[in-house]
C-alpha cells in the first residue's frame, strides 16, 4: 500500500499514528481492532516500525556494529551468537554484506553509499521484529509528482496480477471463519535500564575512540592552552617586584577561565550528532534521551581525569608552584571540577537550546561572567554591589578560585627587591606571606577549604540531574 498526497496533507501524521508516535499533537480517537483483538496504544510500535526520511547514524561504527547494537536495545537478552545471526540474516536480506565491515561515515567525508545507507535504516527497524513496515519520503514536490505517476503504473499492473485476486479471495475467505487468528505480538524482554545504560557506553566510547584527531585533541587541548602559559612565565617567583603575586594571580584566573571553555568544545563537536542520534531511536521505543545523556556523561569522566592529569603534571612543576605533592593533588582536583562542569553545563543548554553554536557563546559567556563575579581576582568580594555579591556565591569560580588562591599562597614567604633595604618601603613590598594575600582576597577561604571543595563538586550531580530533567523535557516537547 503507497500512501500519497501533498506536502501537509497528513501523510506523516497517519504514519505516526499507525506507528504509535501520535502522543502530543492532535487527538486520537476511536478504537483500533486486528482480527478481533483491540490494540492499547502503547502496542501500536509492537506492531509497526517506521523508517525516516533522514539516515541518522554514529559515523565512526561499521555497518555490522551499527545493526548489533541495535540488536541489543531493541530484543531480548541472549547470547552473542544470537544478536550475531539476527544481524547476519538482516544483512543478507538487505544485500549488506559486502559493507559490513565498512564504517558508516557521514556524506560530507566518505563511507557507504546513500543507497547503503538507507538500507541499514530499514535493517534497524527490521531488526525490532515488527509486523509491518511503514516508511515515508517527502522531499520535494516534484518528486511526488513523479511518485504518483509511478505508483499509478504499479497499482494497474497489480490490479492486473494473479497475486491481487488471491488475496481478495482471502480476505473474503476470512470474513466466514469463526475463530480469527490472534495478533502475533512479540514477547518483549528487552534490557532494562542499566543494561540499555551499558550498550549506549560502549557504543558512544567505541564510535569515539575511531576518531582518533577527536580522542587526541580531547587529551591534550588543555595541556596546549597550558604551554602558551609556559612560554609566557616560563617560572612564578617569589619576588613580588618582579610579579611574585601578580604571575600567580594572572595565572590561576587564565586556568579558571579556561578548563570551562576547553569542555564546552568536547560536548560541542561530540555531542549533537549524538543528540541527533537519539532524537530518531527514542521515538521506535529503543531507550530514552536522558539514557544517552548520560551514557556520554559516564564516558567523559576517564578522558576528563587523564586529561587534567596530563595538563597538571607539566605545567604545576614546571612553572614551579607550590612544591608538594599534596598541593599538586589538589591543584589537578580543583581544576577538573571547572572542566566537567563546563562540558555538562553545555549538554544541559544542548538539551534546549538545537544550534551548538549559540551554546558556544552561552557558555563563554557565563563563564566569563562567573569569572568576574566570583573569582575576587578584579575585585574584592566583599567590595561588590549586594546583589553581584549574592549572585558570586551561585558561580562555582568562586569556589574554584578560594581553592586554588589557598592551594598555592598558604605558607609562600615573599622577598621585596634585592639586598637594598630602601625598596622595603615599597607599596608592592606590603605583602610578604601568601596568607596577607589570602585574607585580602578571599577572607576565611583557609578555613573553608574542605567546603569549597564539596560545594565546587556538588555542581557536577546538580548538572548531570539538571540535563536528565531537560531532556526529559526535550522527549515531551518533540514528540508528536
Amino acid at each position: 500500500m503507497c500512501i500519497l498526497g501533498s506536502s501537509g496533507s497528513g501523510k506523516t501524521t497517519l504514519l505516526d499514528a499507525i506507528s504509535g508516535r501520535l502522543r502530543r499533537t492532535g487527538t486520537l480517537e476511536g478504537d483500533v481492532f486486528v482480527n478481533g483483538c483491540e490494540l492499547r496504544r502503547d502496542q501500536f510500535q509492537d506492531c509497526f516500525s517506521y523508517v525516516l526520511q533522514s539516515d541518522v547514524f554514529l559515523s565512526s561504527l561499521t555497518v555490522r556494529e551499527t545493526l548489533r547494537y541495535t540488536a541489543m536495545l531493541a530484543l531480548c537478552r541472549s547470547s552473542a551468537d544470537f544478536y550475531n545471526k539476527k544481524v547476519e540474516a538482516v544483512m543478507t536480506e538487505l544485500s549488506l554484506s559486502h559493507v559490513a565491515d565498512q564504517m558508516i561515515g557521514s556524506y560530507n567525508f566518505g563511507g557507504i553509499s546513500s543507497g547503503e545507507r538507507r538500507r541499514v535504516s530499514i535493517a534497524a527497524q527490521l531488526l525490532q521484529d515488527p509486523m509491518d513496515l511503514t516508511s515515508v519520503d517527502t522531499q520535494s514536490r516534484e518528486r511526488e509528482i513523479e511518485t504518483y505517476k509511478r505508483v499509478q503504473m504499479l497499482e494497474s499492473a497489480f490490479k492486473e496480477s494473479d497475486i491481487y485476486h488471491k488475496i481478495l479471495e482471502n480476505i473474503e475467505r476470512a470474513r466466514y471463519l469463526k475463530t480469527l487468528p490472534t495478533v502475533p505480538f512479540k514477547t518483549k524482554d528487552p534490557p532494562g535500564m542499566f543494561g540499555k545504560l551499558g550498550v549506549l557506553l560502549r557504543r558512544v566510547t567505541r564510535n569515539l575512540m575511531r576518531n582518533k584527531q577527536a580522542v587526541i585533541m580531547r587529551l591534550v587541548q588543555n595541556l596546549i592552552m597550558g604551554l602558551f602559559l609556559i612560554f609566557y612565565l616560563l617560572r612564578v617567583q617569589n619576588n613580588t617586584l618582579k610579579g611574585a603575586v601578580q604571575d600567580r594571580v594572572g595565572l590561576l584566573y587564565q586556568l579558571v577561565g579556561a578548563t570551562p571553555y576547553t569542555g564546552m568544545l568536547n560536548a560541542v563537536n561530540l555531542f549533537p550528532m549524538l543528540r541527533a542520534v537519539s532524537d530518531q531511536e527514542s521515538q521506535d521505543g529503543l531507550y530514552h534521551k536522558w539514557q544517552m545523556l548520560l551514557a556520554y556523561v559516564l564516558h567523559a569522566l576517564p578522558f576528563s581525569v587523564i586529561a587534567t592529569v596530563i595538563f597538571s603534571s607539566v605545567c604545576y612543576w614546571t612553572l614551579g608552584l607550590y612544591p608538594e605533592v599534596a598541593r599538586f593533588g589538589y591543584f589537578s582536583a580543583a581544576l577538573l571540577a571547572p572542566h566537567l562542569i563546563g562540558e555538562f553545563l553545555t549538554l544541559v543548554l544542548l538539551g534546549i537550546v538545537q544550534n551548538p553554536n549559540i551554546v558556544n557563546s552561552i557558555v563563554a559567556l557565563l563563564s566569563i561572567s562567573g569569572l568576574l563575579i566570583g573569582s575576587g581576582f578584579i575585585r574584592n568580594i566583599q567590595e561588590m554591589p549586594i546583589p553581584l555579591k549574592i549572585l558570586g556565591y551561585f558561580t562555582f569560580q568562586k569556589y574554584c578560585c578560594e581553592i586554588l588562591v589557598v592551594n598555592e599562597f598558604y605558607g609562600l614567604n615573599f622577598t621585596c627587591g634585592g639586598s637594598n633595604t630602601s625598596m622595603l618601603n615599597h607599596p608592592m613590598c606590603a605583602i610578604t606571606q601568601g596568607v596577607q594575600f589570602i585574607e585580602k582576597t578571599c577572607p576565611g577561604a583557609t578555613s573553608r577549604f574542605t567546603a569549597n571543595f564539596l560545594i565546587l563538586y556538588g555542581f557536577i550531580p546538580a548538572l548531570v540531574i539538571l540535563g536528565i530533567v531537560i531532556f526529559k523535557v526535550r522527549d515531551y516537547l518533540i514528540s508528536r
